[in-house]
């Protein structure tokens, strides 16, 4: 995995998981990879990795079973796609705004572009 220096690493991670489970490669109920494989994985030290378990695990995405390992919460997907899109509101979209401010772009100007990305991902 590569890393960005603008985010911590735990939260890069735990960004991995949020697209796991909205792509739903990981299922609601299903056990995840853990801590000492995501560490071995990404190359990370486990203490690293376990910070990212927490922070799920403290946004009710995923939970520990003692003794077997950790799974994608019942209500998993539903907690990360509001957890994703807070963070996309938050941080992203005022960048967004900003970029087509400058460009003097409207959402007519980028609904085109949308329609066009949404028509070659889905071919």
């Amino acid at each position: 995995m590569d890393f960005n220096e603008n985010q911590a690493i735990y939260l890069q991670i735990a960004d991995y998981f949020c697209e796991n489970i909205l792509l739903k490669k990981w299922q609601e109920g299903e056990k995840i990879p853990s801590i000492r494989e995501i560490a071995v994985q990404v190359e990370v030290n486990p203490n690293t990795a376990m910070r990212t378990f927490s922070y799920l695990q403290e946004k009710g995405i995923i939970y520990n079973k003692r003794g077997i390992g950790y799974f994608v919460a019942e209500n998993g997907y539903e907690k990360t796609l509001e957890l994703k899109k807070e963070q996309f509101i938050q941080e992203e979209l005022p960048q967004m705004f900003r970029t087509l401010d400058m460009l003097r772009m409207d959402f007519k100007d980028l609904e085109k572009f949308y329609h066009t990305y949404k028509l070659r991902s889905h071919n």
